[in-house]
């Protein structure tokens, strides 16, 4: 069942055309990609179907029924999330989430205002009020069935997957970064469940933890979802369906990423067999009319026909495949290294305060980077990996340990925030020879390979498109030079055909590569070693991505393993009445205060599991005494429910708190 269909779309803005006769069907459940160059009309298309904008020309169709949840490419919250709520600040993170099911809201208020009304009744009147129970029963089976009693857990659940602390959930909104609010923007439109997702690349502010979780909640979506994205990896996963935008039209696919590039490889090399057989067919029709005209008139019958055929084939004629720009480059080195490129022993990352050093994380023992090795380092956002690559590139000293570069090595870094840096009101020619010394000839005939030729050169880089951006900074990286590059989340501002450029490039650079990226198609293509960046130390896996993958799974089924052995002798242990008695000298250091600490989040953890359970017990309990209509018995349990939730709260802050001054001790 399609719950949209759309019928020759058109969208124009001025005099450019973004849509040509654009016409799709949303099924009931679809998992569509959406995909194509920077500026090719993705958000266009998706605010259309979400309603956000009009066509010029076509129709929209929309299911009366359907729960649409929209994010666009720089979501944001609500103004009224931040301007209304507790506080002089506004609402909280949590208490905005909260309200991602205004439904829920509204029933849990009416629960409270009739759990107040029953309880309120004097004692001398026995006689239940029927209407007022049933009234009761019939909200609460809502609520239920709504997940009410599940809401917040899943809050927490969803907050902690997209990279937010247990403090984090405690902050006024307005007091949340860019970055977190965009997220926080996902988080609710997740907790919505609509029944169809338009996601405009929702990936952007996402480290590689949050990914994996955001990759894993939407394989398990009950709806469907339209995602437009770069992500190459996260699409093969979750697509079922390619959209391509290409000129402003529409092509779709069957299957996932890597069946896209198959089929779109098939269907060209089929629509050049056919152009190729009718264009030798209109040649030979053309000669043999040639052959049988003398004066302007046809010989025979038979030339005739030929005639209204090759009428026909113009008419009906195949338009040529369209072969995109080839978008191909090197990245020269000028001299190889040596065979040892990167020795670190023991190095200690981070920065220099003016009271106290602030270390990130640190290797331990010796890693060893040979030539021609591609290093990708991996970690959450924060964690001290760009800090990594300043060190090795000398803007900074490390704290601790030490790092050798080879012989013969030549270091070429590209920093993150390389495009924000650049001059808008210089052009495309200028700002190649500020970053590297070129004749204006050869500077020139270097951006050709970038596709930019004639009067390109003389843009303006303010005044520039999507995929011409992509293409200035796959431009600046190609001049980089060196045997031994440092990059920094290369891919950031590059649109598909760039990245598989810049992997082509990769693939066939004939130095040694340390790259941070969260691109883990690139980083599946590229890396023969992972290095991951975890509660403050640096783990290195020799092998590639599918190799990394596997040992953390396995590592992570052993720790599984370790917490099930250990759980039931710890919660014996935490009821006892008698702590203990500690060490005073070993307490004195704070390997032990952090081992005192996950001891205690242990035992708080699981206390707050099994107040969790009494809680959802009673949940049970209050429903069962409802559809019994016993009015004492919901005064009795509705007490115990608050006092029960209560309690649950309080134990949840000190669980935070705990995990806050872990956060706080070194590793």
């Amino acid at each position: 069942m399609s719950v949209i269909t759309a019928e020759r779309l058109t969208k124009r803005y001025g005099a450019e055309v973004v849509l040509r006769d654009v016409s799709l069907r949303v099924a009931r459940g679809d998992r569509i990609a959406l995909i194509g160059p920077n500026g090719s009309g993705k958000s266009t298309l998706l605010k259309l179907l979400a309603g956000l904008e009009e066509p010029n020309d076509g129709k929209i169709r929309r299911a009366r029924s359907l729960r649409l949840g929209y994010l666009p490419q720089e979501p944001d919250l609500d103004a009224d999330a931040e301007s209304a709520g507790a506080g002089a600040d506004g609402k909280t993170l949590f208490e905005a989430m909260l309200e991602a099911k205004p439904e829920l809201v509204e029933l849990e208020a009416r629960l409270r205002a009739l759990e107040r009304e029953l309880a309120e009744r004097p004692d001398s009147d026995p006689d239940p009020d029927e209407g007022l129970l049933h009234q009761y029963d019939e909200l609460l089976e809502r609520y239920s069935a709504l997940g009410g009693y599940e809401h917040e857990s899943e809050v927490h659940k969803v907050l902690a997957g997209l990279g937010f602390s247990p403090e984090d959930e405690k902050k006024p909104l307005k007091q949340l970064s860019g970055g977190q609010r965009a997220r926080a923007a996902l988080a609710r439109l997740l907790l919505a469940e609509p029944e169809l997702l338009l996601l405009d690349e929702p990936t952007n502010h996402l480290d590689l933890q949050a990914l994996e979780w955001l990759e894993e909640r939407l394989q398990g979506w009950k709806g469907g979802y339209i995602i437009a994205s770069h992500d190459r990896y996260l699409i093969d996963k979750l697509a079922r369906r390619i959209w391509e935008l290409e000129d402003g039209r529409l092509t779709e696919y069957p299957g996932n990423y890597t069946k896209y590039l198959q089929l779109k490889r098939e269907r060209l090399e089929r629509q050049r067999k056919v152009y190729e057989e009718q264009q030798r067919l209109i040649e030979k029709t053309e000669e043999f009319i040639r052959r049988n005209i003398a004066g302007g008139h046809f010989r025979s019958s038979q030339a005739q026909s030929r005639r209204k055929l090759l009428e026909r084939l113009q008419r009906e004629r195949v338009e040529p495949p369209k072969a995109p720009k080839a978008l191909r480059f090197s990245i020269p080195i000028e001299r190889p290294s040596g065979r040892e490129v990167l020795k670190i022993e023991d190095l200690r990352v981070g920065y220099r305060g003016q009271d106290r050093d602030h270390e990130l994380f640190r290797f331990e023992g010796e890693v060893l980077v040979e030539r021609g090795e591609r290093v990708a380092l991996i970690g959450p956002n924060g964690c001290g990996k760009t800090t990594l690559l300043r060190t090795l590139a000398g803007e900074l000293p490390p704290l601790g340990g030490r790092f050798e570069l080879g012989h013969h090595v030549v270091v070429g870094y590209h920093r993150q925030i390389q495009w924000e840096a650049l001059d808008p009101q210089k052009t495309i020619l200028e700002t190649l020879l500020a970053h590297k010394h070129r004749t204006i000839p050869e500077a020139r005939d270097f951006l050709g390979q970038f596709l930019f030729s004639g009067d390109d050169v003389f843009k303006r880089i303010g005044e520039l498109s999507g995929g011409e951006r992509s293409r200035v900074a796959l431009a600046l990286l190609a001049q980089l030079g060196g045997n031994f590059l440092l990059l920094d989340e290369p891919t950031n501002h590059l649109d598909i055909a760039a990245r598989e450029a810049l992997q082509d490039a990769l693939r066939r650079y004939e130095g040694t590569v340390l790259l941070v990226s969260h691109d883990r198609y690139l980083v599946q293509a590229l890396a023969t070693q992972i290095w991951e960046v975890r509660e403050g130390r640096c783990v290195v896996y020799r092998g590639d991505y599918a190799h990394y993958l596997r040992r953390r799974a396995e590592e992570r089924e052993r720790e599984r393993e370790r917490e099930r052995a250990s759980e039931a002798p710890k919660s014996r242990k935490a009821s006892s009445s008698k702590p203990k008695p500690t060490n005073a000298k070993v307490n004195a250091t704070a390997k032990d205060a952090r081992r005192a600490l996950e001891a205690r989040e242990a035992e708080l953890s699981q206390a707050l599991i099994e107040l969790e359970e009494r809680v959802q017990q009673l949940e049970r309990e209050l429903q069962e005494a409802s559809y019994a209509g016993d009015p004492e018995r919901i005064r009795e349990l509705t007490q115990r429910y608050r006092e029960r939730k209560a309690a649950l709260e309080a134990l949840y802050r000190e669980w935070s708190a705990v995990v806050d001054e872990l956060q706080k001790l070194p590793a």
